[in-house]
């Protein structure tokens, strides 16, 4: 039976026991009542199965009320963490039709009408909850995006394209001395504020710190001046997959506004790998463990036989692990452009889907799911990849999260590349050969404007995020956070809580 079947059979059950019960006298298979409580969280999952999301999250407010006023805390738990599950995975779809339209023509305004519907039948992202189609709340600008020369029209003023280019077009690049050049020591502040009002009275906060990381190109990582060093459990950890320190925070130890801060420096190194010789490329060690690794299916690079069968389609005969990594990228930037999609919605959302897998079937994507769909094609070959996460400072002085990719050549190392930096050269009018220049540039090479807090998209944590909790786990651009006794999403509003300051001192 496929997932699916099973999954709709189980709704259907459900929906069959709800009906046969009626509204007043349930029971369960053993004719035993079924409390009001277990009844309305049944509901829930009934409804969510069904896609009535918002009925879903309906259903699961009263289950976490009735178990709340029962002292039930263990079952309130698990009905609040349905509501923020369900809440989470139609959140970024506010638009019917009507409001989608008008969205379009606000953001266009000289788009016809029949272009918005087409885009709005066959293009846009949507979700259908209770029968009604929902759009993703970006759709006008997705559409821009999808169409580069009606984004270059909004991008003739006001795009400082000298200054996103100043690594690609750089006329003193080094030559024969890489790959790791021009060294940049950068020192800032992390700051977390958590509002007074916001904070739980009682129970723990849990909370997992991102740092800088340790790797090939960020160098001589520093962490001081950590706050609360009396809450620190574990950490702060600087090597390995992933940067992070991991606080247990007693809510009534805290007066006033909740801050944690820390002083990061590290040195962030250009990266130059642009005189690959595919000849000298060595042979893999298919047994050694980090090979394994980064050629696995994970829980956002997923390797399914479509995936596969694009990727060798893409290569065709080539069989140089270099030369494939390099015609995947270039079929990325010219088949999947770049749009934002709903992140929360694709993570929180039950059956999962990998962010690759929703680039794949959807062809939306950002830079996420661009760089883990690059990743995805490549390790189906036997490539190993990954996708790293922090922030660039490429596009502006002040970080900004972003993803980017690297594919592991034996006698070289990883060879790092950034798809979406380089489709941006698409979005402004540039001579053909400055912006065929941008997109080789990135395609073996890296910009030093950058902080790395994960070297995998998936890369996990000790402790682990709780499986139960609604977090956002895919991106550590800001801290995960946990509390049992919230009774709103905690870790969603604290993503507004967080930011890193950074300075090029050198």
């Amino acid at each position: 039976m496929t997932h699916r079947a099973l999954t709709a059979l189980l709704v259907t059950s459900v929906l069959l026991l709800i009906a046969a019960a009626g509204c007043t006298a349930t029971t369960d298979e053993k004719n035993e009542p079924v409390a009001p409580a277990d009844e309305a969280y049944a509901r829930g999952l009934a409804a969510y199965g069904a896609a009535d999301y918002r009925v879903a999250e309906e259903r699961f407010t009263e289950a976490y009320t009735l178990y709340t006023d029962a002292g039930d805390t263990d079952k309130a738990l698990k009905a609040r963490n349905a509501i923020f599950r369900a809440n989470r995975t139609y959140m970024e779809y506010p638009f019917d039709r009507s409001a989608a339209e008008a969205a379009m023509r606000e953001r266009v305004p000289w788009i016809a009408d029949a272009a918005i519907a087409e885009w709005l039948d066959t293009r846009a992202q949507t979700i259908v909850s209770e029968n009604e189609t929902l759009y993703f709340y970006d759709v006008a600008g997705n559409y821009l995006y999808a169409h580069p020369a009606e984004i270059q029209k909004q991008n003739e003023r006001g795009v400082d394209f000298d200054y996103l280019g100043r690594f690609a077009w750089a006329e003193d690049q080094p030559e024969g001395i890489g790959p790791y050049v021009n060294p940049v020591r950068y020192v800032g502040v992390e700051r977390l504020e958590i509002p007074h009002e916001a904070l739980p009275s009682t129970g723990i906060l849990k909370i997992w710190l991102p740092l800088p990381v340790e790797t090939d190109a960020q160098r001589n990582v520093t962490v001081t001046n950590l706050s609360a060093p009396d809450y620190i459990v574990a950490g702060p950890f600087t090597t390995g997959s992933i940067g992070y320190v991991y606080y247990e925070v007693p809510a009534g130890a805290v007066n006033g506004d909740l801050v944690i801060t820390a002083d990061i420096a590290f040195t962030s190194y250009e990266q130059n790998f642009e005189d690959i010789d595919p000849a000298l490329v060595g042979e893999y060690n298919t047994s050694d463990p980090e090979y394994l690794l980064y050629t696995k299916s994970e829980r956002n690079i997923e390797l399914t036989d479509a995936v596969r069968a694009k990727a060798r389609e893409i290569v065709g005969n080539e069989t140089n692990p270099h030369l494939q990594a390099q015609m995947i990228y270039y079929h990325i930037i010219e088949t999947y452009p770049y749009s934002h999609v709903p992140h929360g919605s694709i993570d929180a959302r039950e059956p999962k889907a990998a962010e690759s897998t929703y680039m794949f079937e959807t062809g939306h994507g950002d830079c996420g799911t661009q760089s883990t769909l690059f990743s995805a094609f490549c390790r189906s070959l036997g490539i190993p990849a990954r996708t790293l996460g922090g922030y660039q400072m490429i596009m502006a002085e002040t970080p900004g999260g972003h993803f980017w990719s690297e594919y592991y050549l034996p006698g070289y190392g990883w060879v790092p590349n950034d798809v979406t930096v380089a489709e941006a050269a698409d979005w402004v009018a540039i001579p053909e050969e400055k912006r065929t220049a941008f997109k080789d540039y990135y395609a073996t090479n890296l910009d030093s404007a950058r902080l790395v807090i994960q070297k995998n998209i998936d890369a996990p944590m000790d402790p682990a995020l709780p499986d139960d909790a609604a977090i956002f786990r895919c991106v550590r651009q800001s801290p995960a956070i946990v509390s049992d006794t919230a009774d709103y999403d905690i870790d969603l509003f604290c993503m507004g809580c967080f930011g890193i300051s950074l300075e090029a001192v050198d």
